[in-house]
């Protein structure tokens, strides 16, 4: 039945797709931005494009599948999945306006299963009973591993492309660099609107499943996609000029063919997590592959200050994220 507190959630659901798409936007957008390839409006418009193409080609909703199986069926209930995302689009907002170049993916997870442990808890079960624990520990499990093989990628992905140019001259070389950027800007965005977007598909279609609008083990229905989509290439539309300060020239300098070896890494790294259906941040993504770019140079090129303190707002963001989701089910709970 749809109920005013379905919809809510589902409102809920699509403004969060929009605070990760423009928190986002940086991923896909930092480097060619810095590169002067495009200018920010440019930029913004072709990621957002891009974003919202998924839609068209893309109908194996893997990470929907992944993302749905965090809290267990029997500890869904409304009041969890709008836990989960007031205490998700709150980190979303504070790390934005700090600059912070958190993960949207980890912050949805975190308060999703802070406010699934909460309410087992308020329903006398074991916590951890109401988690899908190895589902969660993947997920932290790439938190680390996300970045280290974007940063792999990115290392050997610059060596092969400074490998195969060495002989052609300068202004040639970064002119078609140039060139090249916009296609492999294109597929990062094409690979974060495809794994991001449908996080937040698996939340919409567990609260159809919670309200008892569609059975369990239905198909999703059509419409969500296209809104998650849309909401997502909306948002990215919006920029985070902020974050893209940090993601482009505050890690390490970013020249035309490192961001074109930076957003290919990115953008293989997502495709793979995307089709095991392993729900892996954007965001650490692309940064180990800048990281793994800047190391081609030299150790010292990379900022490592910076990049410890992006290191530990990834730490953070689960379980912060859980914390707040489990006050605001408290809340919720009290009032309702």
């Amino acid at each position: 039945m749809i109920t005013s507190s379905l919809v809510l959630v589902i409102c809920l659901a699509l403004l969060f797709d929009y605070t990760n798409g423009f928190h986002d936007a940086a991923n896909s957008i930092a480097t060619i931005v810095s590169t002067k390839v495009l200018t920010p409006f440019q930029a913004v418009l072709w990621a957002a494009a891009f974003n919202f193409l998924v839609f068209f080609f893309v109908k194996e909703h893997n990470v929907a599948k992944t993302v749905s199986k965090i809290v267990n069926e029997h500890f869904v209930t409304l009041h969890v999945l709008l836990a989960g995302l007031i205490a998700a689009i709150s980190w979303n907002l504070i790390t934005w306006w700090f600059g912070i170049p958190s993960s949207s993916s980890h912050t949805l997870i975190g308060g999703f299963a802070g406010a699934g442990i909460t309410n087992a808890l308020y329903m006398g079960a074991n916590g951890i009973s109401a988690i899908n624990l190895k589902l969660v520990l993947t997920t932290i499990a790439y938190i680390v591993l996300a970045p280290l093989i974007g940063l792999i990628i990115g290392y050997i992905v610059t060596i092969i492309v400074l490998h195969l140019s060495k002989s052609a001259r300068p202004a040639s070389a970064e002119k078609w660099f140039k060139r090249l950027q916009l296609l492999s800007s294109a597929a990062l965005s094409y690979a974060h609107g495809g794994n991001d977007a449908q996080k937040v598909m698996g939340i919409i279609y567990v609260a159809l499943i919670a309200a008892k609008v569609i059975g369990t083990g239905s198909a999703m229905p059509e419409w969500i996609p296209l809104a998650c989509y849309s909401a997502i290439a909306l948002g990215t539309l919006s920029g985070g000029w902020k974050i893209v300060k940090t993601m482009g020239s505050r890690i390490t300098k970013i020249t035309p063919l490192e961001g074109v070896s930076a957003e290919s890494a990115g953008a293989i790294t997502l495709f793979f997590t995307q089709y095991f259906g392993i729900p892996v941040s954007t965001t650490h993504t692309i940064t180990g592959s800048i990281i793994g770019v800047g190391l081609t140079k030299r150790l010292s090129a990379v900022r490592w200050g910076v990049t410890i303190n992006l290191v530990w707002a990834w730490i953070i963001t689960i379980p912060v994220s859980a914390l707040i989701a489990a006050g605001v089910f408290a809340l919720l709970r009290a009032i309702a």
